[in-house]
């Protein structure tokens, strides 16, 4: 059984809360307005961190909307701390400060990070601050587990090419694969992985990625590879392959979720039981991350080159050759700043602008103006940063066994796209 056919980002954004109505939302068809350009992740529009990782050019105002993204470096993520870790919320762009942004309450426990996913809430998500345009990725993890809880270990881009590794908690002896271009479901693109007890288990998931195929090994073994050479679409006369820099990125959520689609909870196992024991004896749901590496593709050329600063795409096919590898510069001055503006501020140089900027305290994402935190709505009352604390809770105890409203992927807890081709190579400038 699979996810209902839809691309992880979506099947995310299935399981929040509903949107406020006051953020515009966008698609291929309703690109944002010019006063809130940029097109996150989750289909809404603003500025500031919506500007940042997951902005989708193809979606925004414009295709310079969106900031450019750092480029890929080798690096290993040794996982037993949060001082590189930043909320949304308190993230400019500078991937020098910072490996991971996210939102919801990671934790850490024995040396590793814990994903929670408290009652009522939607869970955590975790991103790299730099992308890779090909490579090899490996995590070691355990999964979650219970009927209705999902763990994930993915890549994803931000014209939403994805690369999936999913464990629902009622199988623990199977690793799902998946891939997507551009969020576009097919039936065929899932297959599955033997495991052995995914929960008490450490198991090494790893993802290799070139410019002609993709392989899921588990524990070093191969168990999947999908070339493509495989993927031609004659009716769009494009490769349907995953081609475009993404972004590491690592979660829980509620696949069970009453709000989701049928489709999307029985794939996930049934209903989500927030009193189950596992919520009894920890008071989350969690998934555990130890070791994650990321080794980039250092192509001598185009495609999979991480020679300058940033990636960003000059053309809305978004496709692998309309990748430029750049000396744009990544970093935002303000929540205030778009990619067509790095340096729009308020007086601050931190990520809480001043009073004078209509400053809401975002749930889940720190201080910012409205429409400046994905997910976050413009009226929130709380805030949680949990960046570098290690505690991982919304109140600071860490126990997150408090209730928790979602809206996007924040939580306040208390107690026709016009494609080209893609076979061609991408662009240094």
């Amino acid at each position: 059984m699979v996810r209902s056919f839809l691309p992880l980002g979506a099947a995310l954004l299935g399981a929040t809360a509903v949107l406020a109505v006051d953020i515009p939302t966008c698609s291929i068809d309703q690109k944002c307005p010019e006063s809130a350009p940029c097109c996150s992740q989750y289909n809404q529009c603003g500025v500031g961190a919506f500007c940042l990782g997951g902005c989708d050019p193809r979606m925004s105002f414009s295709l310079d909307s969106c900031a450019p993204a750092p480029v890929c470096q080798d690096k290993v993520y040794k996982m037993d701390s949060l001082d590189r870790y930043r909320d949304i919320g308190k993230y400019l762009g500078d991937s020098s400060e910072a490996d991971w942004v996210g939102q919801g309450q990671p934790l850490v426990y024995d040396g590793n990070v814990l994903l929670t996913m408290p009652p009522k809430s939607v869970g955590t998500v975790l991103a790299t601050t730099t992308y890779m345009w090909y490579g090899t990725v490996k995590a070691k993890m355990k999964t979650s587990r219970g009927r209705g809880v999902v763990s994930a270990f993915i890549l994803f881009s931000d014209v939403k090419d994805e690369i999936d590794y999913e464990f629902v908690g009622v199988d623990l002896e199977t690793a799902q694969t998946n891939y997507y271009f551009q969020g576009i479901p097919n039936y065929d693109n899932s297959g599955n992985i033997s495991t052995t007890d995914a929960y008490d288990n450490w198991h090494e998931y790893e993802i290799q990625w070139t410019p002609d195929e993709i392989k899921w090994l588990v524990d070093g073994k191969v168990g999947r590879t999908k070339k493509r050479s495989e993927t031609w679409n004659a009716t769009s006369n494009q490769w349907a392959f995953p081609q475009t820099p993404s972004r590491v990125q690592i979660s829980i959520w509620p696949g069970g979720l009453e709000s989701n689609a049928k489709g999307t909870v029985d794939w996930a196992g049934g209903y989500i039981d927030w009193n189950s024991q596992e919520i009894k004896d920890y008071g989350y749901y969690f998934t555990t991350f130890g070791e994650i590496s990321v080794q980039c593709y250092n192509a001598d050329k185009a495609p999979g080159t991480n020679k300058k600063k940033s990636y960003y795409y000059n053309d809305i096919s978004a496709t692998n050759n309309t990748v430029v590898d750049s000396d744009k510069n990544t970093i935002m001055k303000s929540f205030l700043s778009t990619g067509k503006d790095m340096d729009k501020g308020d007086g601050t140089t931190s990520g809480s602008p001043a009073a004078s900027s209509g400053v809401n305290s975002i749930p889940g994402g720190g201080e910012a103006p409205p429409n400046q935190v994905p997910g976050g709505s413009s009226s929130g009352t709380g805030s949680t940063d949990n960046g570098g604390s290690g505690s991982g809770s919304g109140s600071g105890s860490g126990s997150g066994s408090g209730s928790c409203e979602g809206s996007g992927f924040s939580q306040s807890c208390s107690g026709d796209n016009n494609n080209q081709g893609g076979s061609g190579s991408g662009v240094e400038e």
